[in-house]
C-alpha cells in the first residue's frame, strides 16, 4: 500500500512511520531540511513542503492509496506548560482546516483512504461509565474542540463523496523515549492521587492503526485505541520519578475513559503492552 503520513516527524509520527515503512511504500511531507534528510537516510518517499500549501498538497496525495493523518497543533503539557500557549486560531487552522483541505485534495486526486488521528478528550466529562465510539462529543477546550470540529467536518464530505473516512481516537501515547509520561505525571500533580489517566502504548499505536488502515468495510468508522487499565495520577508519579499528587477535591472516576471493546471485537486489536507497568517491566518506556 502507498500510504502519505503527515506529522511525520511528531511524537506519534516519528515512531509510527520506521513500522509502517517495513510494510507499506510510505511518503511523508516535512518542512525541514534537516529532518527530510533523516528521512531519505530510512529509504522513504519525502517531500518537501508545507501542507498548507496547495501546490504541496497537490504533489503529497497524488498516486497515493491511503493517507493517515497525524499533523496537529497541541497545546504543550507538564513540564512544557511554560510555554506560549498557543492560540484558538492556529489550533482551528490546523487541525480543522487543514485537515480538511487535505481530505478534499485526496478526494480530487482519487485516494480511497483517510485515517485521521483524534483524540479521546473529544468525549469530554465522565458519563458514569467509558466513553463509546457512538457516544456525542462533548468537547471541553480548544484542542479537543478543533480535533472534533474536524471530525464533523471530515465526514460531511464523506458522505459528500470524500475519501473513505476512518477516524482513530487515542487515549494518552507514551513508550519508546517519549516524554508525554513524565509530561502527563507532571500534569497529575496537580491532581488528586486518585484521579485516573487511559494510556495507549506506541507500539499498540501502530498496531492499531495498521489494523484500521487495513480492514475493509470501515469507511465512516471511529474507534477508540487504548490500553487495558488506566492508572492512577500516584502510580504516575512513582514511574516518572515525578512528585505524589497533592491536589484535592471532587475526582470524576470516568473522565477521559474510553471503552476499546468495538477495535478488539472487530479488528482483533490486543494491547503488546496491556499496562504501562507491563510496558516498565519490558523496558519499553
Amino acid at each position: 500500500m502507498r500510504v502519505l503520513v503527515t506529522g511525520a516527524t511528531g511524537r506519534v509520527g516519528s515512531r509510527l512511520v520506521p513500522r509502517l515503512a517495513g510494510r507499506d511504500r510510505v511518503r511523508v511531507v516535512v518542512r525541514d531540511p534537516a529532518a527530510a534528510a533523516a528521512m531519505w537516510n530510512q529509504g522513504l518517499d519525502v517531500i518537501e513542503g508545507d501542507l498548507r500549501d496547495p501546490e504541496t498538497l497537490k504533489r503529497a496525495v497524488a498516486g497515493q492509496d491511503a493517507v493517515v493523518h497525524l499533523a496537529a497543533v497541541v497545546p504543550p503539557v507538564g513540564p512544557r506548560s511554560g510555554s506560549r500557549p498557543v492560540p484558538e486560531e492556529e489550533l482551528f487552522a490546523v487541525n480543522l482546516d487543514a485537515s480538511v483541505e487535505l481530505a478534499r485534495a485526496c478526494a480530487a486526486a482519487g485516494v480511497q483512504r483517510f485515517l485521521l488521528a483524534s483524540t479521546g478528550l473529544v468525549y469530554g466529562p465522565g458519563r458514569g461509565r467509558p466513553a463509546q465510539e457512538d457516544d456525542e462529543p462533548r468537547p471541553a477546550g480548544g484542542y479537543p474542540r478543533s480535533k472534533a470540529e474536524a471530525e464533523r467536518a471530515l465526514a460531511e464530505l464523506y458522505h459528500d463523496g470524500g475519501p473513505g473516512l476512518r477516524i482513530v481516537r487515542l487515549a494518552t501515547v507514551y513508550g519508546d523515549g517519549d516524554p508525554h509520561l513524565a509530561d502527563s505525571a507532571a500534569f497529575a500533580a496537580r491532581r488528586s492521587a486518585h484521579w485516573r489517566l487511559h494510556l495507549v502504548h506506541h507500539a499498540d499505536v501502530a498496531q492499531g492503526i495498521e489494523l484500521v488502515l487495513r480492514a475493509s468495510d470501515v469507511d465512516g468508522r471511529v474507534f477508540n485505541l487504548a490500553d487495558d487499565a488506566p492508572v492512577t495520577g500516584r502510580e504516575l508519579a512513582r514511574l516518572a520519578g515525578a512528585p505524589a499528587p497533592g491536589g484535592d477535591g471532587p475526582v470524576d472516576p470516568w473522565e477521559g475513559i474510553v471503552d476499546s471493546g468495538r477495535i478488539r471485537a472487530e479488528l482483533g486489536f490486543r494491547p503488546v503492552y496491556p499496562t504501562v507497568h507491563a510496558a516498565a517491566a519490558a523496558g519499553a518506556l
